[in-house]
């Protein structure tokens, strides 16, 4: 058997995979494995005014409409920096209804509108992306537990092998095939929830990566619910 450690560039591909446990000459399988410790967010991705992230998640490009809308507020942060590069975000008036409602706003306008005019094409690819493009298996290690997840998006995981079985069933999941909303999250100002068919449902918390102002923001995105075919295991550790 092979282990190998999946590069960082392969995610932003969206392989999400940390840990791949090939074997190749019998029996022509791999297990890719994500560990997460201590937190369960899918992705981190950012927004500036140079990044297109309709090309970069879904591959398909974002309108000039939408780097119209944005261009001011990071122009307006580059101005900010190029003054005084300690600039705190803090010392901005307002600086959720200047800064980050604005940009939620261009961002939802514009996730709707590719949505609109590929019709069918962006839920899969958007869940793709975020969640992965290849079958793996989720190990979150919490303080007291380990729960594992089985995301079998392409029912590449449980196979058999010749006249061996696997003792579980791990059902395939349902990509989704239609965009049901994409709304703020309560009275929130930082926080959009996008709802797809199949029951899956993905949150983005607009927040700055650093203390100092910088003209770009970063997305928090953290999946909220997940088909309920999703196998999920707790195990129960001690503390010693």
């Amino acid at each position: 058997m092979q282990l190998e450690i999946v590069s960082d560039s392969e995610g932003q591909s969206g392989d999400v995979r940390d840990v791949l446990a090939i074997r190749l000459l019998q029996q022509k399988w791999e297990i890719g494995i994500s560990a997460k410790n201590n937190h369960r967010a899918v992705k981190h991705c950012r927004l500036s005014q140079k990044i297109d992230f309709g090309e970069k998640w879904i591959g398909i490009p974002c309108s000039r409409d939408y780097f119209d809308e944005i261009e001011p507020i990071f122009d307006f942060l580059t101005n900010l920096k190029q003054k005084d590069k300690n600039t705190k975000w803090t010392s901005i008036p307002n600086m959720h209804d200047k800064i980050y409602v604005p940009l939620l706003n261009a961002f939802r306008k514009e996730l709707l509108r590719l949505d609109k005019e590929h019709p069918l094409q962006i839920p899969q690819k958007l869940v793709e992306y975020l969640i992965g493009n290849k079958d793996f298996y989720k190990v979150m290690k919490g303080r007291n537990t380990v729960q594992v997840q089985a995301y079998n998006l392409h029912g590449t995981l449980n196979q058999p092998f010749k006249d061996i079985n696997p003792k579980a069933k791990i059902q395939k999941l349902k990509l989704p095939t239609r965009l049901i909303e994409v709304v703020y999250e309560g009275d929130s100002k930082t926080t959009l929830i996008v709802s797809l068919n199949e029951g899956w449902q993905i949150s983005f918390r607009i927040h700055s990566a650093s203390s100092r102002v910088e003209p770009s923001l970063k997305f928090d995105i953290n999946l909220i619910s997940a088909p309920y075919t999703l196998f999920n295991n707790h195990i129960f550790i001690g503390d010693n």
